[in-house]
């Protein structure tokens, strides 16, 4: 749990909760800290399973999964490969693209055109492109960090210099519409999709950091109350964004639907919060999944898998 990285106390408020429900599985449970000391502790303990419960690089995208190879452990979530793919938004859509799957027209942006000239330059080129309603974003970063939406317009130099300083960032068109996500998880050979879950904030406001952990600033309406022609589209686009960036055990696809039906998928998550605000256990439980039992499946599933 935690390190560095800008959603440390994310990951360890899910860390506590993973604690908890193997805990309550009988299993013996250890939170580690990814540290320096971290790969003495993992020796010391020979844990059967590691469980990162880890948000944003370089807990999800494939550095701490190299690690745990390296040291020969079993562990939850997605391998290296997948993790790495999932968390460059960039790559993650070349590949939904290829495969059909519906995403937004956009542009990457790098730290080197973080300097008053060139953001002027790259503003004008959105501004021709894809207009001025768009969405900054990091391009590995999660939990809505770095991110602005700007429906509306507005200034989207000072947001590009916002979101640089993640690293590069991406400029999507703005497509408004219900905030939807479908989680996948994966038992045995077969890959099951939540049930749709929408995501409502207050009015003006959306899905960012804040909304995501603060008890009761969000509602998740489960099931979504959209046709059911659309509630299956989303789940079998969230099975095939699984499957293509070689995901493992459990995932979760967010997406925008207009009130028109039409679909956006923005993003796949690889290792989905497990804080108590979080939206993938809530799918899971209407899976008939508790949270213990959710944690225990996970985690015997990576057991099974190397032993």
């Amino acid at each position: 749990m935690g390190g560095h990285s800008a959603e440390a106390e994310v990951s360890r408020k899910s860390a506590d909760q993973v604690v908890a429900a193997l805990r309550a599985k009988q299993h013996t449970a250890t939170a580690i800290e990814l540290d320096l000391n971290c790969a003495t502790m993992l020796l010391a303990l020979k844990p059967d399973v590691v469980f990162p419960a880890l948000h944003g690089p370089p807990g999800e995208d494939g550095t701490a999964q190299g690690f745990l190879e390296l040291l020969g452990f079993s562990y939850v979530g997605s391998g290296v490969h997948g993790s790495a793919v999932a968390m460059d938004k960039s790559v993650a859509k070349s590949l939904f693209q290829r495969h059909g799957l519906p995403v937004a027209e956009d542009m990457i942006v790098t730290p080197a055109q973080n300097t008053e000239k060139e953001l002027r330059r790259v503003v004008a080129e959105v501004l021709a492109i894809l207009g001025p309603a768009v969405v900054i974003k990091p391009l590995s970063q999660g939990s809505a960090l770095g991110v602005t939406p700007l429906p509306n317009g507005g200034n989207i130099a000072e947001a590009l210099s916002n979101a640089l300083q993640f690293g590069p960032c991406m400029v999507e068109a703005f497509v408004r519409g219900k905030e939807i996500t479908v989680g996948v998880l994966e038992v045995g050979q077969t890959l099951v999709p939540h049930p749709v879950i929408e995501v409502i904030t207050a009015n003006g406001q959306w899905y960012d950091y804040e909304n995501r952990y603060t008890v009761g600033s969000s509602e998740h309406v489960i099931p979504a109350q959209l046709e059911s022609c659309v509630s299956e589209k989303l789940q079998q686009f969230a099975l095939v964004a699984h499957r293509i960036l070689d995901l493992r055990d459990l995932s979760r696809a967010d997406f925008i639907v207009t009130d028109s039906g039409e679909i956006t998928l923005l993003e796949v998550n690889t290792l989905p919060g497990m804080t108590p605000t979080s939206l993938y256990p809530d799918g899971a439980k209407h899976l008939g999944y508790d949270f213990p039992t959710l944690i225990d499946h996970l985690v015997r599933q990576a057991y099974q898998r190397n032993n």
